[in-house]
């Protein structure tokens, strides 16, 4: 054990960044300043404007944009705090693959990771490396006539995110609790299908924010008076109602909400039909609060018409809820 404990701080301290990146992307996001940087200069773009004229030139740049442009009211000062956002953001990005890359060449030069950790780690590299060529091409997108960035881009810069994140803690975990696992298949496979379940409602979340769908139908639980709408199939083809419809996606990310609660309760009663030991059903708690707290947050978020602290909290606790779930599925894997 201690002499896997630099590469667990290693693992852990990635996904304390990970985490920390989507605190700021969600800050970024909400506060309408990730196209406040129109281009992408891996070295250069680490020096801030410095000087009055060098702010002057970086405003210029931005209010040529078709973004820029419509926020013609914009000042040097307004600038100035959706630029500290997104620099910070991307400043983040280039700490995380500095602490991420460096380590593992010393680990790798002292022979300090076995064949399994070096593919694991390889993997980690790729998925952060994509992570970052995922985010330009998400800015990209908004680069243009419409100045939004693609929900659909958005929702995979996302995902790949919390993805690569649950990556890191699924390798971590072996290491720190390296005790013999018996498993249990059924709970395992329970899980699973939480975690699938999951990464749907993160996407769908992810096109609420893109769309700016959870702007609409700020009552609850009905929507608009209905419990179904009519309105959520109003789009032809049929098909394009689950991917461009608001009021369809509001309704989805809903639906699947109380599907998650009413899942993870049938979980939690499971496990407590079989003797599971103290870190198996510890899991199961944390996962059963996080979803309970994950409903309340996100209905004050849409009654509250996505007010930015809350919707930045309901962004973190889905982050938690997907890690808890990587816990529960590895305490009930077997080693």
């Amino acid at each position: 054990m201690k002499a896997k404990r630099p590469i667990i701080l290693w693992l852990i301290s990635g996904c304390v960044l990970i985490f920390i990146m989507v605190i700021i992307g969600g800050i970024t996001r909400l506060t309408n300043s990730g196209l406040s940087m129109s281009t992408w200069q891996l070295i250069g773009g680490t020096i801030p404007p410095l000087n009055p004229e060098e702010w002057i030139a970086a405003f210029n740049v931005y209010q040529a944009t078709p973004e820029g442009k419509m926020n013609s009211h914009y000042v040097l000062d307004d600038f100035k705090y959706i630029f500290f956002w997104e620099y910070l953001h991307r400043m983040m990005g280039r700490l995380l693959g500095l602490v991420f890359i460096i380590p593992f060449i010393y680990f790798l030069i002292k022979k300090k990771l076995n064949r399994k950790l070096i593919y694991q780690s390889l993997i980690l590299f790729s998925m952060g490396a994509m992570q970052a060529g995922i985010g330009w091409w998400m800015v990209k997108s908004g680069l243009v006539k419409n100045p939004d960035v693609s929900h659909f881009r958005l929702a995979i810069h996302l995902i790949t995110a919390f993805l690569t994140c649950a990556f890191t803690l699924w390798v971590a975990l072996p290491l720190i609790l390296p005790k013999k696992r018996s498993g249990n298949k059924k709970l395992l496979k329970l899980t699973s299908w939480l975690f699938v379940l999951v990464i749907i409602q993160i996407i769908y979340g992810a096109f609420v924010a893109g769309l700016n769908a959870g702007r609409i139908c700020n009552t609850w639980p009905k929507m608009e008076g209905e419990w179904i709408p009519g309105s959520i199939f109003s789009m032809n083809p049929f098909w394009q109602n689950f991917i461009e419809n608001h009021y369809a996606i509001q309704f989805i990310h809903r639906t699947l909400a109380f599907i998650i609660v009413f899942f993870v309760l049938y979980i939690w009663n499971e496990g407590g039909k079989i003797k599971i030991n103290y870190l198996q059903k510890k899991s199961f708690n944390i996962l059963l609060s996080l979803v309970m707290f994950q409903i309340v947050i996100g209905i004050f978020t849409l009654i509250l018409v996505v007010p930015i602290s809350l919707a930045l909290i309901h962004q973190l606790v889905a982050f938690l809820l997907l890690m808890s779930i990587i816990f529960s599925m590895f305490t009930f894997s077997k080693s």
